[in-house]
């Protein structure tokens, strides 16, 4: 097909920019037409005209110019909602240093989801190869919440600091009891100074990744890797850690190694047995902000706009309120059934969303590999060894106590105390003990159904498109023609009257256009646009 006879069609251009922010790539917007046509050889462009025309009609910016639209973004959403946050820094150029935005919904989450944050960065989310970091918390259900989003020049001290500022102020102050990042010195010294009360947690699966690339140079480094993880999985204190770790250092003759050395030194920022006893909502690694990462790079490229990024940030943002919304609804209006006839699995049921009573369900299924011993016990305080079948010859033991008159169990395993949801020796010791109900202790608030949550009232933030009044007018009349069009398809003779009005209205235009051939004017809603467009690009601060 020749260049001079490909063109697209104002359907055709809408369709492409609105796929385009919906993050849809070109190769599947073109294939969408080709079905919708019966083929290729019914359309008069092909696939690189989609590509040509998204570069430049919707991509071709510069640098400053696409700062001064993201900019202009966060006005419009401050505009929106005055509890929308936002902080920039720009270098001299005008282009983006440091970005910090969390939107009012993810402001009101905090509330109730803000006690650990998972914080993780990655690139290649847009052209100018800025480091977009995420702010993940764990909501009543389980599921990753985003708290705030970062664009950053680079890693150093001072910008980890600047960010971490920003986001305390955004949050009222109010600092996490756990945050979870990656072995990364220049976040671990700005989390030291900005919130120096919580509790930092190296994520334990990229250092456990690290593993074959950091040994395999010893002989059986197949066995070193599964002993090293024996010993960091099932060491139930701290004194049995440090001996195991000991133990495998000798067995190994790995004494001398640095990187072990390195990681005994740090065994209280990713050790289970050193951190456990903190709450952390089920969150042991930074899995859930790469998540959030992977679910940008469906959508985005390193050739992506600031402007296409935070739009399939605002996307994501929905899409997770969207999922929040449809389990509330799930367990206001079904019932998971319990599996047992014990009386402390119905507390549960009552209390707690689907996904979290699924997990204390697992918890007494669990029960039943479990073998529960008195060790001893005076004044209603009681100590307890669980035995719990792991594998065919296999027992793990477990020290649970029980003190009658505090109403309290305590286990060695520290679920309770990591995720809140209390485990199956625990489960092993109240049945033995025959406790009928556990005290509300147990039950906790964070994973209740119940609780009214301020942030389900608000709406995640979505940027009305800016657009030519053309393509407005355009949109609004495909709209409305669609119900016309639907009752119209019912029957031949409703499709003839359609068809005969169609010809009608077009010859009246047709006449209208005619006679104004020659005139020229501006609309109120031209010059209505241009002072859009003269929003101010945003200060420094």
């Amino acid at each position: 097909m020749l260049k001079q006879h490909r063109e697209l069609s104002m359907s055709i251009r809408r369709t492409i920019e609105n796929n385009d922010e919906a993050g849809i790539r070109p190769s599947k917007t073109y294939q969408s037409f080709v079905a919708a046509a019966g083929g290729h050889r019914e359309l008069n462009f092909i696939e690189k005209d989609v590509r040509n025309y998204i570069t430049r009609e919707v991509r071709n910016v510069s640098e400053q110019e696409d700062a001064k639209e993201f900019g202009k973004y966060f006005l419009r959403m401050k505009e929106k909602n005055p509890n929308f946050f936002f902080e920039l820094e720009l270098e001299e150029d005008q282009s983006i240093k440091l970005a910090f935005w969390a939107d009012a919904r993810s402001r009101a989450a905090f509330e109730y989801f803000g006690d650990v944050i998972s914080f993780d960065t990655t690139y290649n989310t847009n052209r100018y190869n800025l480091v977009c970091g995420s702010f993940v918390g764990v909501n009543h259900h389980g599921q990753s919440t985003l708290l705030g989003c970062s664009l950053m020049k680079n890693e150093e001290i001072e910008s980890f600091k600047w960010l971490f500022q920003c986001w305390l102020h955004c949050m009222g102050g109010n600092a996490p009891k756990g945050f979870l990042t990656d072995q990364c010195a220049s976040m671990k010294r700005a989390l030291e100074a900005c919130m120096p009360t919580t509790v930092h947690r190296w994520c334990i699966w990229h250092i456990m990744k690290k593993i074959p690339s950091k040994l395999n140079g010893y002989k059986g480094h197949a066995d070193i890797e599964q002993q090293m993880s024996h010993v960091v999985w099932n060491s139930h204190s701290k004194d049995s850690f440090d001996r195991n770790w000991n133990d495998f250092l000798v067995n190994f003759g790995l004494a001398d190694n640095k990187w072990l050395s390195d990681l005994y030194e740090d065994r209280h920022i990713w050790v289970p047995i050193y951190l456990d006893h903190h709450f952390w909502a089920g969150m042991r690694s930074t899995q859930r902000s790469e998540s959030m990462h992977s679910f940008f790079n469906k959508y985005i490229t390193r050739n992506s706009s600031l402007i296409q990024f935070v739009k399939q940030y605002d996307n994501c943002l929905g899409s997770r309120e969207q999922v929040e919304r449809e389990s509330d609804a799930a367990d206001f209006h079904t019932v998971i059934p319990c599996a047992t006839k014990s009386s402390i699995e119905a507390q549960f049921q009552d209390a707690y969303t689907h996904a979290k009573f699924r997990e204390v369900q697992a918890q007494f299924r669990g029960k039943a590999n479990c073998i529960t011993r008195l060790k001893n016990s005076a004044l209603g305080y009681s100590v307890y060894e669980v035995g719990e079948q792991v594998s065919s010859s296999i027992f793990d033991k477990f020290a649970v106590t029980y003190d009658s008159v505090a109403a309290e169990v305590k286990c060695q395993c520290l679920l309770f105390e990591s995720r809140g949801i209390l485990c199956r020796h625990a489960l092993s010791v109240l049945s033995f003990e025959q406790v009928s109900q556990v005290s509300p202790r147990y039950i906790l608030e964070r994973w209740s159904k119940k609780v009214k949550r301020q942030h389900t009232h608000i709406k995640s933030s979505h940027d009305e498109p800016l657009m030519e009044p053309r393509s407005k007018r355009f949109d609004q009349l495909v709209f409305h023609s669609q119900n016309i069009c639907e009752f119209a398809s019912e029957s031949e003779e409703l499709t003839a009257i359609l068809h005969r009005a169609y010809d009608n209205v077009m010859a009246e235009m047709e006449a209208l256009k005619a006679k104004r051939k020659g005139t020229s004017s501006l609309s109120h809603e031209d010059a209505n646009l241009e002072s859009v467009n003269e929003l101010q690009s945003p200060p420094r601060i």
